[in-house]
This record gives structure tokens, C-alpha cells and sequence, in this order.
């Protein structure tokens, strides 16, 4: 703090600091608290999702046991065909409290669905159930994996605002209440001493005045004992500038 001269441009300064210091302090405080709400939004639905999971992947695996019972294999056909993707990821972003956040959604191309011929012999509605579930089962995991990264990246930053709200709160503005302490006492201290020094200076006159008064009554009160009179000083033009000389003290002048 010895660095920060204390004058009142400083401390209009470090002011000026705090505020701010403090206006970023409550912005961010309420960044950390709605990043929280949404973590914990996310946290829920991420284990929501997770508990249905087992579930419709054992439906989905199951079902499959039973296509391939009712059709037999057919594995080795639906490899055969085109393979023409009907499903697709797409990725979009999520803006919450200024952080951006990864978002996968589930969609459908459109194309013709391959070997359409399965399951004509038998088991086509089992099929039919296989398709579905895996369908379902499709749109949960995209689903999940964009809580997911979601949750990771929502994480990240709530450690960073988290951080930095920490930083504001426990050494930026105490720092700053600091120097602005040290400023007021340097300038509390330095009014004291111009009070102090202009005490001095106005007793140091009426020190004077009254030495020079003293002087003076003593300078009269001789004057009296020697029989002068001593007056006020008159201007120069009242001065009888003959009052200072006696005719008797010159010599006579013959002619």
C-alpha cells in the first residue's frame, strides 16, 4: 500500500474500484446461483434417464431374442442392404448465464427404410417391436449423452465463477478496503498536521504582534522620561520640516 500515494485522486479512485469490484461480485453471485439451479436441473434428469436405461435396454435386447426366434437370423440380411443412415445427431447450444452448453437432439432423415421385405415369412411384428424399442432406446442414450455433456461443461463453469467470485469476495475488494483505509488515516494525518502547522503559524504572529506592542509602550514610556512626546507620525506634507532646528544653535552671519 505504501506504493498508492495518498492523495483524494486516488481514493476517488480506489472508490471507483470497489464499486465495481462489488457490481461484478453481485452479477457473478447470481451467474453461480442460476448455473446451480440448472446443475442440479441436469443432475436430476441425468439420473432419471439413467434409472430408465437398464430397463428399455434389457426391453430392447429381449425383443431382439425374440425376432430372431420368430424370423431366425437375420443379421446377416440387414448387413446386406445399403445401410442408409434414417437416423441422425445433431448438435445445437444451450445458453444459460452466459454459458454456452452443448446440446445433442435425435432426428430423422427421411430415407427409405431397408430391407422392408423382413420378416414376410414370419416374425415381421416382432420385428416391427425390435425396431421401436431400438428406436427408443436410440433417442435415451442421445439424449443422455448431451445431459451428460451438458453436466460436464455446466460443471467447469460453475468451478470458474465460483473461483472468481471467491477471488472478489475474499482478496480484490478487502485489498481494496484496504488502501482506501491507509489513504484516509495518510489524509486524516495530513490535516491534522496543516491544523497543527497553522496553529503554529497564527500563535507565532500573535506572538509577534504582541513583542512588537511591548516594544513599542516601551519605546513611549522612555520617550515620556526624556520629556519627548512621542505622537502619532504625521504624513509628509503635515511635517514642520523647521520644528528640527533651533536659530540659537547657529552662528551670526555679518554682512
Amino acid at each position: 500500500m505504501s506504493e498508492v500515494p495518498p492523495t483524494r485522486m486516488n481514493e476517488q479512485v480506489f472508490k471507483g474500484k470497489k464499486k465495481a469490484a462489488q457490481s461484478g461480485h453481485g452479477l457473478l453471485k447470481k451467474k453461480a446461483d442460476a448455473l446451480k439451479v440448472k446443475f442440479r436441473d441436469y443432475a436430476k434428469a441425468i439420473a432419471e434417464t439413467k434409472s430408465g436405461m437398464a430397463a428399455d435396454s434389457s426391453s430392447a435386447f429381449f425383443s431382439l431374442t425374440q425376432a430372431e426366434y420368430a424370423a431366425g437370423n437375420f443379421k446377416q440380411k440387414v448387413s446386406e442392404g445399403s445401410m442408409t443412415a434414417r437416423v441422425r445427431v445433431g448438435a445445437g447450444i444451450d445458453n444459460v448465464a452466459g454459458v454456452k452448453l452443448p446440446v445433442f437432439t435425435y432426428y430423422e432423415t427421411g430415407a427409405a427404410t431397408d430391407n422392408a421385405s423382413l420378416g414376410l415369412v414370419g416374425g415381421g411384428k416382432k420385428i416391427q417391436i425390435v425396431r421401436e424399442k431400438y428406436s427408443a432406446l436410440l433417442q435415451n442414450l442421445i439424449k443422455l449423452a448431451s445431459l451428460q455433456t451438458s453436466f460436464v461443461t455446466l460443471d467447469e463453469a460453475m468451478k470458474v465463477t465460483n473461483r472468481r467470485v471467491n477471488a472478489l469476495e475474499n482478496v480484490t475488494i478487502p485489498k481494496i478496503e484496504r488502501v482506501l483505509d491507509y489513504i484516509s488515516r495518510e489524509l486524516d494525518e495530513l490535516e491534522r498536521e496543516d491544523f497543527t502547522r497553522l496553529k503554529l503559524v497564527q500563535s507565532k504572529k500573535e506572538s509577534d504582534l504582541k513583542e512588537e506592542k511591548r516594544l513599542k509602550d516601551l519605546a513611549v514610556a522612555e520617550a515620556k522620561k526624556a520629556g519627548k512626546i512621542v505622537g502619532p507620525k504625521k504624513k509628509g506634507s503635515e511635517v514642520d520640516m523647521t520644528a528640527n532646528y533651533d536659530a540659537g544653535d547657529d552662528a551670526d552671519v555679518v554682512f
